[in-house]
């Protein structure tokens, strides 16, 4: 299989969050949920990242069940999926998380090598206004490039 066959994005969460630092992990999944992935019946819209006994787990990622998988492959769809990461990169993001007051979001999903990984980002939550200046700073650019379009006709 080659790589680079999955490629989902969290949209929203560069919406929501100003993101500080990226990393990438591992996802610990089972069975045919690799299968639904590489399908593309994967969604990371709810997802967070929240630090359980010192590990570090992916809460509220959807995964459809796989059809061809037939009743012994069922898993709940939104089952907390653990998050593979070194030890220091773990310590590093827990201390990060209780002293900053930081999140951890997961913001997209990719195989590499035939393996599945996510790309989890250290964010600090936006305020109103700063998604406020976000939305205008989007439109500026999206009119900037249709008057640039026009002005080619």
């Amino acid at each position: 299989m080659g790589s680079g066959t999955i490629n989902i994005t969290n949209r929203k969460a560069r919406f929501k969050y100003e993101i500080l630092d990226r990393y990438e992990a591992g996802l610990a999944l089972k069975g045919s949920e690799v299968k639904s992935v590489r399908a593309g019946g994967i969604s990371l819209a709810e997802a967070y990242c929240r630090f359980v006994q010192n590990e570090l787990f992916l809460f509220d990622c959807h995964i459809a069940p796989y059809p061809q998988a037939g009743r012994h492959g069922v898993l709940p769809p939104t089952r907390p999926r653990k998050l593979l990461l070194h030890r220091s990169q773990l310590k590093r993001l827990q201390g990060q998380v209780a002293t900053r007051g930081l999140t951890i979001v997961p913001l997209r999903v990719y195989d590499k090598e035939g393996r599945v990984k996510v790309e989890i980002g250290l964010a600090r939550g936006k305020k109103a206004v700063d998604k406020r200046r976000t939305i205008k700073k989007r439109d500026i650019e999206r009119e900037e490039r249709t008057h640039r379009r026009k002005l080619r006709l």
